[in-house]
């Protein structure tokens, strides 16, 4: 197993459980979203609050972050489970079943052309797009079934399981694609799983590391030796 250098690694390891309180509404109800419009303003007036003028004038020189992520579009699955201060240094990837195939462009901008040293999937546990790829979803929208074409897990399978071989097997393409960027030591590609509903018994709210450069031997990802550059160190680096 190679030792890893220069990654986010041992910043993502470092999770805490979302805190969130999302109360159940009314599909298609209009006046949920008017209220939210209200929210959203309310919150995003908070926010700049919070910062100074100095910090979205760096935001505007340009960004060069760490780490492109590779998430489910899932509603439940955001930064704040594994950056606090995501802004600058995630480059955020978001599609049904978070996948390679359907988000390919996106992917290679982020490693080819913003340079980021990490490229991270990020399954999670109570999946629907795992859920429906498992299962028979010939009756779903054109768009939606050719995205749950590109993920390749048995039928049948439990949710779980079905996630963990669609984050293996992300990884696994993307191993073949950025061959030559891992083997030079400038990339390493993780695969992860935000097991919210504590289905692999590691602590609800954990992100679970389950492959590192195709390594998924649990004890060698356990030993891993991680050293690398901070945030603060990125951006001067830059």
């Amino acid at each position: 197993m190679k030792i890893l250098s220069a990654t986010l690694l041992a910043t993502i390891c470092l999770t805490t459980p979302p805190a969130f309180a999302a109360s159940e509404h009314a599909h298609g109800d209009a006046a949920v979203a008017q209220a939210f419009i209200k929210e959203i303003r309310t919150q995003n007036a908070t926010y700049i609050s919070k910062h100074k003028p100095a910090f979205f004038q760096e935001l505007a020189k340009g960004q060069h972050p760490r780490a492109t992520v590779v998430t489910c579009s899932d509603s439940r699955v955001h930064t704040n489970m594994l950056d606090q201060t995501p802004e600058g240094d995630l480059f955020m990837v978001r599609d049904i079943g978070n996948q390679m195939a359907t988000a390919e462009g996106s992917v290679e901008y982020g490693v080819n052309h913003l340079a980021s040293s990490l490229l991270l999937f990020i399954g999670h546990s109570s999946c629907g797009a795992i859920k429906a790829a498992s299962g028979d979803y010939s009756s779903l929208e054109p768009a939606i079934k050719r995205e749950l074409d590109t993920i390749r897990i048995d039928k049948g399978v439990a949710v779980i399981d079905g996630v963990k071989t669609n984050v293996h097997n992300q990884v696994t393409t993307a191993m073949q694609k950025f061959s030559d960027k891992v083997k030079a030591g400038q990339l390493v590609i993780v695969g992860a799983v935000y097991d919210f509903s504590d289905d692999m018994k590691q602590g609800a709210g954990k992100l679970n590391l389950i492959n590192i450069n195709g390594e998924t031997d649990p004890a060698k990802l356990q030993n891993t030796k991680v050293s690398g550059a901070t945030k603060h160190d990125h951006a001067e680096h830059h």
